[in-house]
Protein backbone atom coordinates (compact mmCIF):
# COMPACT_ATOMS: atom_id res chain seq x y z
CA UNK A 1 0.00 0.00 0.00
CA UNK A 2 2.61 2.32 1.25
CA UNK A 3 4.39 1.84 -2.67
CA UNK A 4 1.31 2.96 -4.38
CA UNK A 5 1.07 5.80 -2.46
CA UNK A 6 4.63 6.65 -2.89
CA UNK A 7 3.89 5.76 -6.83
CA UNK A 8 0.53 8.18 -6.79
CA UNK A 9 2.25 11.00 -5.10
CA UNK A 10 5.42 10.53 -7.97
CA UNK A 11 2.51 10.82 -10.78
CA UNK A 12 0.77 14.20 -8.80
CA UNK A 13 4.20 15.81 -8.69
CA UNK A 14 5.43 15.43 -12.13
CA UNK A 15 1.77 16.18 -13.25
CA UNK A 16 2.38 19.82 -11.20
CA UNK A 17 5.64 19.69 -12.47
CA UNK A 18 4.23 19.92 -16.01
CA UNK A 19 1.79 22.16 -15.23
CA UNK A 20 4.46 24.60 -13.93
CA UNK A 21 6.32 23.95 -17.27
CA UNK A 22 3.70 23.75 -20.18
CA UNK A 23 4.81 22.38 -23.72
CA UNK A 24 5.39 24.96 -25.73
CA UNK A 25 5.55 24.42 -29.82
CA UNK A 26 8.54 24.22 -31.47
CA UNK A 27 9.85 24.59 -35.36
CA UNK A 28 13.48 22.38 -36.32
CA UNK A 29 15.14 21.42 -39.38
CA UNK A 30 18.26 19.01 -39.12
CA UNK A 31 19.82 15.95 -41.00
CA UNK A 32 18.38 12.08 -40.98
CA UNK A 33 21.07 9.48 -41.19
CA UNK A 34 21.51 9.72 -44.78
CA UNK A 35 22.06 13.00 -44.71
CA UNK A 36 18.57 14.19 -46.09
CA UNK A 37 17.30 17.47 -44.90
CA UNK A 38 14.61 17.52 -43.00
CA UNK A 39 12.35 20.12 -40.70
CA UNK A 40 9.12 19.97 -38.61
CA UNK A 41 7.29 21.04 -36.02
CA UNK A 42 6.45 19.62 -32.78
CA UNK A 43 5.20 20.33 -28.49
CA UNK A 44 7.75 19.84 -26.03
CA UNK A 45 8.48 21.44 -23.02
CA UNK A 46 12.23 22.72 -23.89
CA UNK A 47 14.41 22.86 -26.63
CA UNK A 48 16.84 20.32 -25.33
CA UNK A 49 14.40 17.59 -24.67
CA UNK A 50 13.04 18.08 -28.31
CA UNK A 51 16.82 18.16 -29.53
CA UNK A 52 17.06 14.94 -27.28
CA UNK A 53 14.21 13.12 -28.95
CA UNK A 54 15.24 14.04 -32.46
CA UNK A 55 18.26 12.19 -31.94
CA UNK A 56 16.67 9.37 -30.79
CA UNK A 57 14.39 9.43 -33.91
CA UNK A 58 17.94 9.28 -35.25
CA UNK A 59 17.64 12.96 -36.36
CA UNK A 60 20.62 15.06 -35.98
CA UNK A 61 18.96 18.80 -35.18
CA UNK A 62 20.29 21.88 -36.44
CA UNK A 63 17.76 24.14 -35.88
CA UNK A 64 15.24 24.10 -32.92
CA UNK A 65 13.87 27.22 -32.06
CA UNK A 66 10.04 28.41 -30.46
CA UNK A 67 7.53 28.84 -33.23
CA UNK A 68 7.22 32.59 -33.64
CA UNK A 69 3.39 33.43 -32.92
CA UNK A 70 1.13 35.20 -35.61
CA UNK A 71 1.56 39.45 -35.37
CA UNK A 72 -2.73 39.00 -35.13
CA UNK A 73 -5.22 36.30 -33.95
CA UNK A 74 -3.11 34.84 -30.79
CA UNK A 75 -2.47 31.53 -30.49
CA UNK A 76 -5.33 29.94 -32.39
CA UNK A 77 -9.41 28.85 -32.70
CA UNK A 78 -10.92 27.41 -29.27
CA UNK A 79 -11.37 24.13 -28.51
CA UNK A 80 -15.03 23.52 -29.22
CA UNK A 81 -17.56 21.01 -28.50
CA UNK A 82 -18.03 19.52 -31.74
CA UNK A 83 -13.86 19.27 -31.46
CA UNK A 84 -14.40 16.99 -28.33
CA UNK A 85 -17.07 15.01 -30.02
CA UNK A 86 -14.58 14.13 -33.06
CA UNK A 87 -11.74 13.75 -30.29
CA UNK A 88 -13.94 11.03 -28.77
CA UNK A 89 -15.00 9.41 -31.90
CA UNK A 90 -11.38 9.25 -33.07
CA UNK A 91 -9.85 8.12 -29.13
CA UNK A 92 -12.58 5.57 -29.03
CA UNK A 93 -12.05 3.87 -32.54
CA UNK A 94 -8.32 3.61 -32.19
CA UNK A 95 -8.39 2.04 -28.35
CA UNK A 96 -11.00 -0.22 -29.77
CA UNK A 97 -9.29 -1.76 -32.73
CA UNK A 98 -5.96 -2.43 -29.57
CA UNK A 99 -3.76 0.97 -30.05
CA UNK A 100 -2.54 2.30 -26.95
CA UNK A 101 -3.47 5.41 -25.26
CA UNK A 102 -0.38 6.68 -25.51
CA UNK A 103 0.01 6.42 -29.27
CA UNK A 104 -3.71 7.24 -29.92
CA UNK A 105 -3.50 10.68 -27.91
CA UNK A 106 -0.53 11.22 -30.58
CA UNK A 107 -1.78 10.49 -33.97
CA UNK A 108 -4.79 12.55 -32.99
CA UNK A 109 -2.54 14.78 -31.63
CA UNK A 110 -0.53 15.11 -34.75
CA UNK A 111 -3.65 15.19 -37.11
CA UNK A 112 -5.27 18.33 -35.36
CA UNK A 113 -5.32 21.16 -37.79
CA UNK A 114 -6.60 23.22 -34.46
CA UNK A 115 -3.26 24.32 -32.21
CA UNK A 116 -4.88 24.80 -29.14
CA UNK A 117 -6.78 21.10 -29.88
CA UNK A 118 -3.50 20.02 -30.78
CA UNK A 119 -1.54 21.27 -27.61
CA UNK A 120 -4.09 20.07 -25.12
CA UNK A 121 -3.75 16.90 -27.06
CA UNK A 122 -0.45 16.29 -26.75
CA UNK A 123 -0.43 17.88 -23.22
CA UNK A 124 -2.76 14.57 -22.54
CA UNK A 125 -0.18 12.30 -24.13
CA UNK A 126 2.67 13.99 -21.94
CA UNK A 127 0.58 13.21 -18.45
CA UNK A 128 -0.52 9.98 -19.10
CA UNK A 129 3.30 9.22 -20.21
CA UNK A 130 4.18 10.39 -16.73
CA UNK A 131 1.51 8.32 -14.99
CA UNK A 132 -1.57 10.11 -14.71
CA UNK A 133 -4.32 8.87 -15.27
CA UNK A 134 -6.60 9.40 -17.93
CA UNK A 135 -8.96 11.04 -15.91
CA UNK A 136 -6.46 13.02 -13.47
CA UNK A 137 -5.21 14.02 -17.20
CA UNK A 138 -7.90 15.99 -18.37
CA UNK A 139 -8.99 17.26 -15.54
CA UNK A 140 -6.31 19.32 -16.11
CA UNK A 141 -9.35 20.67 -18.71
CA UNK A 142 -12.01 20.93 -16.72
CA UNK A 143 -13.84 22.75 -19.08
CA UNK A 144 -13.29 21.04 -22.56
CA UNK A 145 -14.28 17.99 -20.49
CA UNK A 146 -17.00 18.64 -18.04
CA UNK A 147 -17.37 16.84 -14.77
CA UNK A 148 -20.34 14.57 -16.78
CA UNK A 149 -17.28 13.29 -19.26
CA UNK A 150 -14.31 13.02 -16.36
CA UNK A 151 -16.50 10.79 -14.41
CA UNK A 152 -17.56 8.23 -17.03
CA UNK A 153 -14.23 8.33 -18.07
CA UNK A 154 -13.16 7.41 -14.48
CA UNK A 155 -15.62 4.68 -14.36
CA UNK A 156 -14.64 3.27 -17.38
CA UNK A 157 -10.81 3.06 -16.31
CA UNK A 158 -12.29 1.29 -12.92
CA UNK A 159 -14.38 -1.12 -14.07
CA UNK A 160 -11.91 -2.08 -17.40
CA UNK A 161 -13.72 -1.12 -19.95
CA UNK A 162 -12.51 2.31 -21.22
CA UNK A 163 -12.71 1.43 -24.62
CA UNK A 164 -16.83 0.84 -24.81
CA UNK A 165 -17.21 3.96 -22.39
CA UNK A 166 -15.73 6.34 -25.24
CA UNK A 167 -17.26 4.77 -27.81
CA UNK A 168 -20.36 5.58 -25.39
CA UNK A 169 -19.09 9.26 -25.10
CA UNK A 170 -19.07 9.79 -28.59
CA UNK A 171 -22.04 8.71 -29.93
CA UNK A 172 -23.38 10.72 -26.68
CA UNK A 173 -21.60 13.79 -27.97
CA UNK A 174 -22.14 13.43 -31.58
CA UNK A 175 -26.34 13.30 -30.51
CA UNK A 176 -26.09 15.92 -28.31
CA UNK A 177 -24.12 18.15 -31.03
CA UNK A 178 -26.47 17.12 -33.55
CA UNK A 179 -29.55 18.30 -31.89
CA UNK A 180 -27.84 21.37 -30.97
CA UNK A 181 -27.20 21.95 -34.37
CA UNK A 182 -30.68 21.28 -35.25
CA UNK A 183 -32.20 24.15 -32.75
CA UNK A 184 -29.46 26.73 -34.11
CA UNK A 185 -30.38 26.20 -37.52
CA UNK A 186 -34.82 26.23 -36.66
CA UNK A 187 -33.38 29.80 -34.42
CA UNK A 188 -30.90 31.66 -36.28
CA UNK A 189 -32.55 31.74 -40.20
CA UNK A 190 -35.62 33.58 -38.53
CA UNK A 191 -33.19 35.93 -36.17
CA UNK A 192 -31.00 36.63 -38.65
CA UNK A 193 -33.83 37.80 -41.14
CA UNK A 194 -35.33 39.77 -38.60
CA UNK A 195 -32.82 41.70 -37.17
CA UNK A 196 -32.30 42.43 -40.93
CA UNK A 197 -35.52 44.05 -41.10
CA UNK A 198 -34.80 46.18 -38.37
CA UNK A 199 -32.15 47.50 -39.89
CA UNK A 200 -33.07 48.26 -43.66
CA UNK A 201 -36.25 49.91 -41.59
CA UNK A 202 -33.60 51.92 -39.70
CA UNK A 203 -31.66 53.08 -42.59
CA UNK A 204 -35.35 53.85 -44.02
CA UNK A 205 -36.33 56.22 -41.11
CA UNK A 206 -32.69 57.97 -40.39
CA UNK A 207 -32.00 58.81 -44.79
CA UNK A 208 -35.09 57.92 -46.76
CA UNK A 209 -37.92 59.35 -45.19
CA UNK A 210 -36.40 62.77 -44.35
CA UNK A 211 -36.60 63.62 -47.88
CA UNK A 212 -40.12 62.73 -48.28
CA UNK A 213 -40.46 64.84 -45.37
CA UNK A 214 -38.88 67.95 -47.06
CA UNK A 215 -40.51 67.48 -50.15
CA UNK A 216 -44.16 67.50 -48.85
CA UNK A 217 -42.88 69.96 -46.55
CA UNK A 218 -42.79 72.10 -50.11
CA UNK A 219 -46.40 71.71 -50.67
CA UNK A 220 -47.94 72.93 -47.10
CA UNK A 221 -51.02 70.17 -47.44
CA UNK A 222 -52.22 68.38 -44.75
CA UNK A 223 -50.48 64.92 -44.48
CA UNK A 224 -52.67 61.88 -43.13
CA UNK A 225 -52.12 60.55 -39.59
CA UNK A 226 -50.25 57.51 -40.56
CA UNK A 227 -47.95 59.63 -42.20
CA UNK A 228 -47.34 62.08 -39.96
CA UNK A 229 -46.69 58.99 -37.49
CA UNK A 230 -44.21 57.96 -39.17
CA UNK A 231 -42.86 61.30 -39.71
CA UNK A 232 -42.82 61.55 -35.79
CA UNK A 233 -40.77 58.17 -35.55
CA UNK A 234 -38.35 59.12 -38.06
CA UNK A 235 -37.64 62.34 -36.16
CA UNK A 236 -36.87 60.38 -33.28
CA UNK A 237 -34.54 58.33 -35.22
CA UNK A 238 -32.56 60.99 -36.74
CA UNK A 239 -32.55 63.04 -33.33
CA UNK A 240 -31.26 60.41 -31.07
CA UNK A 241 -30.31 57.65 -33.17
CA UNK A 242 -27.15 57.79 -31.05
CA UNK A 243 -29.16 57.58 -27.63
CA UNK A 244 -31.47 54.54 -29.20
CA UNK A 245 -27.99 52.50 -30.23
CA UNK A 246 -26.31 52.74 -27.00
CA UNK A 247 -29.85 51.85 -25.09
CA UNK A 248 -30.32 49.36 -27.30
CA UNK A 249 -26.49 47.50 -26.88
CA UNK A 250 -26.50 48.45 -23.23
CA UNK A 251 -30.25 46.70 -22.30
CA UNK A 252 -28.46 43.60 -24.22
CA UNK A 253 -25.00 43.87 -22.86
CA UNK A 254 -26.54 44.18 -19.20
CA UNK A 255 -29.43 40.81 -19.82
CA UNK A 256 -26.48 38.69 -21.11
CA UNK A 257 -24.69 39.75 -17.95
CA UNK A 258 -27.77 39.60 -15.33
CA UNK A 259 -28.30 36.44 -17.08
CA UNK A 260 -25.31 34.93 -16.51
CA UNK A 261 -24.88 35.54 -12.95
CA UNK A 262 -28.81 35.14 -11.97
CA UNK A 263 -30.01 31.58 -11.18
CA UNK A 264 -33.51 33.39 -10.48
CA UNK A 265 -33.27 35.24 -14.16
CA UNK A 266 -32.14 31.83 -16.11
CA UNK A 267 -34.79 30.14 -14.24
CA UNK A 268 -37.10 32.58 -15.49
CA UNK A 269 -35.85 33.15 -18.78
CA UNK A 270 -36.43 29.35 -19.47
CA UNK A 271 -39.57 29.11 -17.92
CA UNK A 272 -40.87 31.31 -20.22
CA UNK A 273 -39.16 29.53 -23.68
CA UNK A 274 -40.78 26.73 -22.86
CA UNK A 275 -43.97 28.74 -22.67
CA UNK A 276 -43.82 29.73 -26.37
CA UNK A 277 -45.39 27.71 -29.42
CA UNK A 278 -43.73 25.47 -31.52
CA UNK A 279 -40.21 26.51 -29.76
CA UNK A 280 -41.15 25.83 -26.22
CA UNK A 281 -42.05 22.07 -27.88
CA UNK A 282 -38.52 21.77 -28.94
CA UNK A 283 -37.27 22.77 -25.83
CA UNK A 284 -39.46 20.69 -24.24
CA UNK A 285 -38.31 17.51 -26.38
CA UNK A 286 -34.59 18.31 -26.58
CA UNK A 287 -34.28 18.67 -22.70
CA UNK A 288 -36.08 14.92 -22.26
CA UNK A 289 -33.80 14.04 -25.01
CA UNK A 290 -30.28 14.97 -23.64
CA UNK A 291 -31.71 13.84 -20.25
CA UNK A 292 -32.83 10.49 -21.27
CA UNK A 293 -29.42 9.99 -23.15
CA UNK A 294 -27.16 11.24 -20.29
CA UNK A 295 -28.62 9.53 -17.88
CA UNK A 296 -28.62 6.34 -19.85
CA UNK A 297 -24.99 6.72 -20.44
CA UNK A 298 -23.81 7.20 -17.14
CA UNK A 299 -26.16 4.51 -15.98
CA UNK A 300 -24.27 1.89 -18.07
CA UNK A 301 -21.08 2.79 -17.41
CA UNK A 302 -21.53 2.11 -13.91
CA UNK A 303 -22.04 5.38 -12.36
CA UNK A 304 -24.37 5.31 -9.05
CA UNK A 305 -27.89 6.77 -9.84
CA UNK A 306 -27.57 9.16 -6.89
CA UNK A 307 -24.50 10.64 -8.82
CA UNK A 308 -24.94 10.16 -12.36
CA UNK A 309 -28.13 12.37 -11.62
CA UNK A 310 -26.57 14.87 -10.57
CA UNK A 311 -24.02 14.83 -13.01
CA UNK A 312 -27.15 14.79 -15.53
CA UNK A 313 -28.64 18.08 -13.97
CA UNK A 314 -26.47 20.50 -15.57
CA UNK A 315 -26.25 18.16 -19.01
CA UNK A 316 -30.22 18.97 -20.22
CA UNK A 317 -29.63 22.57 -21.29
CA UNK A 318 -32.32 24.06 -19.06
CA UNK A 319 -32.48 25.23 -15.60
CA UNK A 320 -36.35 24.22 -15.46
CA UNK A 321 -35.11 20.48 -15.91
CA UNK A 322 -31.78 21.28 -14.29
CA UNK A 323 -33.72 22.11 -11.39
CA UNK A 324 -36.50 19.54 -11.47
CA UNK A 325 -33.63 16.93 -12.43
CA UNK A 326 -31.87 17.79 -8.66
CA UNK A 327 -35.41 17.39 -6.80
CA UNK A 328 -35.48 13.74 -8.67
CA UNK A 329 -31.73 13.18 -7.05
CA UNK A 330 -32.90 13.75 -3.66
CA UNK A 331 -36.18 11.59 -3.83
CA UNK A 332 -34.05 8.76 -5.35
CA UNK A 333 -31.29 8.96 -2.47
CA UNK A 334 -34.39 8.55 -0.09
CA UNK A 335 -35.44 5.71 -1.48
CA UNK A 336 -38.04 6.62 -4.59
CA UNK A 337 -38.03 4.82 -8.14
CA UNK A 338 -36.76 7.25 -10.81
CA UNK A 339 -40.65 6.78 -12.28
CA UNK A 340 -41.84 7.72 -8.72
CA UNK A 341 -39.53 10.95 -8.99
CA UNK A 342 -40.44 11.77 -12.06
CA UNK A 343 -44.23 12.24 -11.18
CA UNK A 344 -43.24 14.67 -8.56
CA UNK A 345 -41.46 17.06 -10.74
CA UNK A 346 -44.69 17.64 -13.15
CA UNK A 347 -42.11 17.63 -16.36
CA UNK A 348 -41.94 14.27 -18.18
CA UNK A 349 -44.79 13.18 -20.25
CA UNK A 350 -46.75 10.07 -19.24
CA UNK A 351 -44.73 7.74 -21.96
CA UNK A 352 -41.78 8.73 -20.27
CA UNK A 353 -42.80 8.14 -16.97
CA UNK A 354 -44.07 4.42 -17.71
CA UNK A 355 -41.21 3.44 -20.17
CA UNK A 356 -38.72 4.42 -17.14
CA UNK A 357 -40.73 2.44 -14.41
CA UNK A 358 -40.97 -0.70 -17.37
CA UNK A 359 -37.10 -0.26 -17.30
CA UNK A 360 -36.45 -0.22 -13.58
CA UNK A 361 -38.99 -3.26 -13.03
CA UNK A 362 -37.14 -5.03 -15.84
CA UNK A 363 -33.18 -4.06 -14.81
CA UNK A 364 -32.92 -2.50 -18.20
CA UNK A 365 -33.01 0.78 -17.25
CA UNK A 366 -30.28 2.21 -19.70
CA UNK A 367 -31.50 0.47 -22.33
CA UNK A 368 -35.63 2.37 -21.81
CA UNK A 369 -34.20 5.02 -21.47
CA UNK A 370 -31.62 4.92 -24.30
CA UNK A 371 -35.10 4.43 -26.56
CA UNK A 372 -36.84 7.62 -25.25
CA UNK A 373 -33.51 9.47 -26.38
CA UNK A 374 -34.10 7.71 -30.04
CA UNK A 375 -37.48 9.08 -30.06
CA UNK A 376 -37.41 12.22 -29.15
CA UNK A 377 -33.91 13.10 -30.69
CA UNK A 378 -36.53 12.01 -33.91
CA UNK A 379 -39.03 14.01 -32.41
CA UNK A 380 -37.20 17.00 -32.16
CA UNK A 381 -35.94 16.75 -35.86
CA UNK A 382 -39.08 16.18 -37.01
CA UNK A 383 -40.49 19.14 -35.58
CA UNK A 384 -37.65 21.60 -36.41
CA UNK A 385 -38.22 20.56 -39.87
CA UNK A 386 -41.87 21.46 -39.59
CA UNK A 387 -40.93 25.18 -37.63
CA UNK A 388 -38.47 25.92 -40.73
CA UNK A 389 -41.49 25.63 -42.61
CA UNK A 390 -44.03 27.64 -40.41
CA UNK A 391 -41.51 30.14 -39.52
CA UNK A 392 -40.17 31.05 -43.33
CA UNK A 393 -43.70 32.17 -44.40
CA UNK A 394 -44.10 34.16 -40.81
CA UNK A 395 -40.82 35.96 -41.02
CA UNK A 396 -41.65 37.01 -44.82
CA UNK A 397 -45.02 38.50 -43.23
CA UNK A 398 -43.31 40.45 -40.77
CA UNK A 399 -40.70 41.97 -43.04
CA UNK A 400 -43.44 42.76 -45.27
CA UNK A 401 -45.51 44.47 -42.54
CA UNK A 402 -42.72 46.78 -41.35
CA UNK A 403 -41.17 47.92 -44.62
CA UNK A 404 -44.80 48.14 -46.42
CA UNK A 405 -46.21 50.20 -43.92
CA UNK A 406 -43.36 52.61 -44.76
CA UNK A 407 -43.84 52.63 -48.24
CA UNK A 408 -47.16 53.08 -47.45
CA UNK A 409 -47.13 55.81 -45.14
CA UNK A 410 -44.53 57.56 -48.02
CA UNK A 411 -47.23 57.04 -50.77
CA UNK A 412 -50.58 58.22 -48.91
CA UNK A 413 -49.93 62.18 -49.57
CA UNK A 414 -49.19 61.51 -52.95
CA UNK A 415 -52.55 59.91 -53.37
CA UNK A 416 -53.91 62.33 -51.51
CA UNK A 417 -52.74 65.18 -53.93
CA UNK A 418 -53.62 63.51 -56.74
CA UNK A 419 -57.01 63.10 -55.79
CA UNK A 420 -56.98 66.71 -54.77
CA UNK A 421 -55.88 67.99 -58.30
CA UNK A 422 -58.50 65.38 -60.11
Amino acid sequence: MSARRAAISKARDKAEARRLNPLEEFVWQGRDKRGKEMKGEQLARTANLLRAELRKQGINPTVVKPKSKPLFGGSGKKVSARDIAVFSRQLATMMKSGVPIVNSLEIIGGGSKNPTMKKMVNSLRSDIEGGASIYEAMSQYPVQFDELYRNLVRAGEASGVLETVLETIATYKENLESIKGKIKKALFYPTAVIAVAILVCAVLMVYVVPIFKETFSSYGAELPAFTSLVFGISDIFVKWFWLIGIIAAGGIGFFIYSYKRSAKLQHTVDRMMLKLPVIGKVLHESAIARFARTLAVTFKAGVPLVEALDSVAGATGSMVYEQAVMKMKDDVAVGYPVNVAMKQVNLFPHMVVQMTAIGEEAGALDTMLYKVAEFYEEEVSNTVDALSSLIEPMVMVIIGGLVGSIVVAMYLPIFKIAMTVM
